[in-house]
């Protein structure tokens, strides 16, 4: 608890526990019990893993930490009452090879439209509600662009609909409906969003786009990811 979970260096685990008992333990035997630890988790590891692929729903994501002064990256899967965490050096697709889940996934994975993720085509994709609603907020912060703010406005009042419903879904007419409102705030985004302008030292290529053109793109390639939550009763917003 102490190494692991509160993430206390072994020499401060070592005086703690001396404070406690008036003993101390060598390194190695305080090493020892986490080893020990390891080898019993490997069953309820396999066990994890195998509840995660029946699970018609899985979150994924990835955050960074630090490993002998080298960044690493703790790559997560969670469903139900169950997080798995797998430790790799690497971000992209040799780690999520590495941890054996989302390869052989069937069901639908949500996540925060990472490319690496939608690489895998055996799943089903969801975008996450809140990392969409937090590029909203921050295009019509910066740009007060009316498309976003409808598009914001169009999420969260869905959200809201869907939470409240004992089917947890929209009627097959309701989505078409949203499909269309979800469509029209995109073309009228496209008129209101400048057009990319050409580089100034004459090459042919376009400059870097904006983050409001990246997010519009993403919301027109990715609809039916973006509005599955309302379409699948199992598929959470966030």
């Amino acid at each position: 608890n102490l190494l692991i979970a509160q993430m206390i260096s072994l020499k401060r685990v070592q005086q703690s526990i001396q404070t406690l008992i008036g003993q101390i333990l060598s390194e190695a035997t305080i090493l020892k019990y986490v080893m020990q630890r390891h080898h019993t988790l490997a069953a309820w590891e396999q066990s994890a893993i195998e509840q995660l692929l029946q699970m018609p729903a899985m979150h994924v994501d990835e955050t960074s930490l630090r490993v002998d002064r080298k960044n690493h990256w703790i790559h997560v899967c969670s469903a139900g009452h169950i997080t798995y965490k797998f430790l790799h050096p690497k971000r992209g697709l040799a780690a999520i090879e590495a941890s054996g889940v989302i390869p052989r996934y069937g069901g639908v994975i949500i996540h925060d439209c990472w490319a690496s993720y939608l690489s895998y085509d055996q799943c089903g994709h969801g975008l996450c509600g809140s990392h969409l609603l937090r590029e909203l907020t921050f295009v019509i912060d910066s740009n007060n662009y009316a498309w976003a703010a409808n598009m914001k406005r169009l999420l969260q009042e869905t959200c809201a609909i869907v939470a409240k419903r004992q089917s947890k879904r929209l009627t097959e007419n309701e989505y078409k409906n949203l499909q269309k409102r979800y469509r029209n705030i995109l073309t009228r985004g496209a008129k209101q969003l400048p057009p990319i302008p050409l580089r100034q030292n004459g090459k042919r290529s376009r400059v870097a786009k904006s983050d409001a053109h990246n997010l519009w793109e993403r919301l027109k390639k990715h609809e039916t990811a973006v509005l599955l939550f309302a379409r699948l009763s199992y598929v959470p917003f966030t």
